[in-house]
Order: C-alpha cells, then structure tokens, then sequence
C-alpha cells in the first residue's frame, strides 16, 4: 500500500479507478479537481470513458471543474458525447466543438464566484466530487496536488468523493499550500490577506471519512502544453508596459517595487511577463491565478519574493527542472483555492495590477476576451473580470494584427464584451499603449485609434471613425460599419 495514503482509514477505501467509475451515473453533476490542465483527475474519467465506449451505455453528465483540465476529461468524455453541461472555462478542441455545436450546454461565469455558488447550490447538488491528492495524512487530511482550484468546496459540498491520490506528482507539494473557506452569507468570513504573502489557512483540505467511497491510487503526471518563444510583437507589448511603469513610479502613482503583478494565461500572457526580467525592477510579487514559466523564471532571477496562485502550469521542458527544486520554490510558491486567488476583495485591498490578454478590443475600451464574431466560444472568460472589476490597474494587450494580416484585434466595436470600458484603464499592444484614464469616448477613441491600431488598418479605421462622428451621441457609433467590419473581418485585401 502506498506510503501516500498514512491514514488507515483511508487505506481500506482503495479500489481500482474502474470500481470508482462505477460510482458516476447517468444524469449525474460530478465536479472534478483541475485548474488549467494541472491537479486534475486522471484515472478516474478515463475508467468511466472506457465503461461508456464497452457498454454502449447512455451517460450524460454535469461537468464542474475549476477551469481548463486535460484530456481526460475534456477530450476523453467530449468526444463521447458524455459532457451535458460543462462550467467554467475550457481549452478542448472537441468539447469546443461541441459547445458551438450545441450538442453541450455551456455556461460562463466569474472563476472567483464558482466555489460559493457550488457550495450554495446554485448548479444544483454535486452528486460525486473527483479530486487529485499528493497525500492523504494520518489525520485524513487531504494534500492538493498542483492545483487547488475548486476542490475544496467540491469536497464540501458533494455527497460522494472520489480521490485519486497520485504518486507522479511530487510528495514535496506538501507545504505549498494555503486552504481557506470564507464561508457563505450571513456568516462569511473577510479574507484577510494583506500581502501575497501572507498564508490565512491551512496546508491541506478536509473531508468527512463516511463521503468518501473510494481512494484511487494513480501515477501519471499533468499534461502541460509547451509555451512559444516571445515573438516581436509580445516583446514590443512587453517594452511599452516596462516604459509605462517606470513613467508610473517616476510620477509617483506607484511604488519602486510596483504593486502585486497578475497576467493571464498563455503565450503572449507569458512572454509579457517576462519581460520584466530584463528590466531595472525587482522586489517583485505576484498574486495571479496561473504560475506559468515566466513567474518562474521572475523566481529564479530575484525578481518575485512570492508567487501566489491556484495552479502551477509550467511547460514540459520547464517542469522538470521544476520539479528537481521543488523545495525551493516552495519557501515562494503559495496555492490557494481559486476563491482566494480570484477574490475581489483582495484583488482591490492589496492593488493588483491586472495585466491579460484580449481577443479584441475596440476604439471605445470595451474587451472581448471569450468569442470570434461574437458568437463562436473559444476558451471563456476565465479569471480575467474578477481582476478586471477591481484592480487598481487594468490593462489589456493584444497584438495589433493577426491572421497573416487579415485581422484587426482592435475594432470599431467588439462583437462580444466580457469588459466593458468602465473598467479598462489601458489598452497595449505592439504598436503603442493607449492609457485611457479619465479620458471620455471620443478622446479614447482617438488615443486608441493613434497609439494601438496597426499602420495597415489605421485608414480604415480613422474612416470609421469620421463616419461614427456624424451620429453624434456621447458615444458616436455607425453601427452598420461597425457590423460590416466583422462580417468581412477575413478581409480580401492583405499586406502585400
């Protein structure tokens, strides 16, 4: 038996993932561990995608993860057919698929609220919670794994658990965690982090003996995706905000050290991010949802005293050496449940400086980070509106063409807004930064249009913009143009 399981309780709950599968049922709400594909669930889904595939068996399920997870869970019981509804945020290609097909129910919330409406039953009761564990102690406390996310709360409010304890990651995780529950109205509690430093719970998750019907023993790391190399134009946005905080401190609207950093997931989220190694700040901290390579890295070079997040979502080639330093890295690295991190009670008391990525944003400061053409789901909004709403900087970057030419990130109007311009400060792309503080509509649409759109769509949007004027209204928009300019967005005419 493994030494990961040191409650004997708990051992005698051990069976294979394919007996735990049996637990999972036609029509169920099951909720499963997971934020970006780490800390999530792996032998268990793919037991249950088997049983569907042998059997023919009809199952269709509710799925509630923290965010994003890997393909056994997104991919495996996507393609079968077996995701009825699916909350929150997703990467699969299949279930993406399937979600603008229609043939799975889809729904978008704020990350930071999920764990309180599950635990308030807002989705309904969870009937099985799936979880990954490092451990589980002799007291029966459960260990996260790379990622905390909703697991806590799905223990908490399901009435079966599931934990796959799984031997691959790394039993020196222990430690790295902070797990706090505020709990729900009328009784919550405030959340009294200061600084993203600052650890207000415990090291490990609770769960009451008699729900948990089974303990999975399991061995196979997460499924990282590997990071691009920063290209010119995540370089360029990295250098026009490196300006933009130097001119902010030399102003004295922030500190030497800045304020606690967040960013956004991905590659050009990871390529800003690391563009601070080259610059004169340090003393750095971050208070994020994903640790990524770049935090990391901030890490190794002296930048970051403290890295706060949900999950650890490195790249295989970084994972390793991760991995060989774990014990380092954990005098640094804080995990806290997604409740936590995503908080805008702490986001808005400690000054985060919210940095993300944008799908488009238009000349007015409203950001669409979710859709193309406003109706076709990508990923989801993800975090970025509980930082968004409260941080005490919020800026959106994109680069400003894509598509080998063809599109414009920037647009006369968003077809979808995630963020409005009431809580945009400043749009960066690799043309220019547009600061759009305490500017009104048509002096952020000028600032924009100069600073932010690319040289070959200017005209074109400078034309838009003469033409919008003419309606008049404190928010001149021709709505025709605006329409036209996303059904030809795949424009005929190119660079050359």
């Amino acid at each position: 038996m493994s030494t990961r399981i040191r409650s004997a309780s708990f051992r005698r709950k051990v069976m294979s993932a394919g007996d735990a599968a049996g637990f999972i049922k036609d029509g169920m709400t099951c909720a499963m561990s997971g934020f970006t594909p780490s800390g999530y669930p792996k032998a268990v889904p793919v037991a249950l995608a088997k049983r569907i595939k042998d059997t023919g068996e009809t199952c269709r399920l509710f799925i509630i993860t923290g965010a994003s997870v890997g393909e056994e869970i997104d991919g495996e019981l996507g393609t079968l057919g077996a995701i009825a509804r699916r909350t929150p945020y997703q990467t699969n290609d299949e279930l993406r698929r399937k979600i603008n097909s229609g043939a799975t129910d889809f729904f978008d919330p704020h990350l930071g609220e999920m764990d309180g409406n599950v635990r308030r039953g807002f989705y309904g009761p969870v009937d099985v919670a799936v979880v990954e564990a490092v451990a589980i102690t002799e007291d029966g406390h459960v260990i996260p794994s790379t990622s905390v996310g909703n697991a806590p709360s799905a223990l908490q409010a399901a009435r079966n658990v599931i934990i796959e304890v799984n031997e691959a990651q790394p039993a020196d995780l222990e430690g790295m965690h902070d797990i706090f529950i505020p709990g729900d109205p009328p009784h919550k509690q405030p959340i009294l982090v200061k600084d993203p430093a600052d650890r207000i719970g415990t090291p490990y998750m609770e769960v009451p003996l008699d729900k948990v019907v089974a303990v999975v023993l399991t061995n196979k790391r997460d499924s990282p995706r590997s990071l691009a190399e920063p290209d010119e134009a995540s370089e360029a946005i990295s250098r026009h905000l490196i300006e933009f905080f130097t001119h902010e401190t030399r102003k004295g609207r922030l500190p030497p050290t800045l304020l606690p950093l967040q960013s956004g997931v991905g590659n050009v989220a990871n390529s800003v991010l690391k563009g601070f190694l080259e610059s004169s700040f340090s003393g750095l901290s971050f208070y994020s949802e994903v640790i990524q390579d770049g935090a990391v890295d901030l890490i190794d070079a002296g930048k970051f005293r403290v890295a706060s997040g949900t999950a650890l979502s490195l790249s295989p080639e970084r994972l390793d050496q991760f991995l060989a330093e774990i014990r380092k890295y954990r005098q640094t690295i804080i995990l806290r449940p997604q409740e936590i991190s995503n908080c805008p009670e702490v986001i808005s008391r400690i000054g985060v400086i919210a940095i993300n990525t944008a799908v488009e944003a238009d000349i007015y400061g409203n950001v669409n980070s979710s859709h193309i053409t406003g109706f076709r789901l990508i990923n989801g909004i993800g975090g970025s509106g509980d930082f968004a709403r409260s941080a005490y900087l919020c800026i959106f970057s994109t680069p400003s063409i894509k598509g080998g030419g063809a599109i414009s990130p920037v647009v006369p109007l968003v077809s979808h807004v995630d963020h409005t311009e009431h809580d945009v400060d400043v749009l960066v792309t690799d043309q220019g930064l547009a600061d759009l503080r305490g500017l009104g509509p048509s002096q952020r649409a000028r600032t924009i249009i100069n600073n932010c759109v690319h040289p070959f769509f200017r005209d074109a949007m400078t034309e838009y913009w003469s033409c919008a004027q003419k309606s008049g209204g404190h928010i001149p928009v021709d709505l025709a143009r605006a329409l036209s300019w996303h059904v030809n967005f795949l424009r005929t005419k190119r660079m050359t």
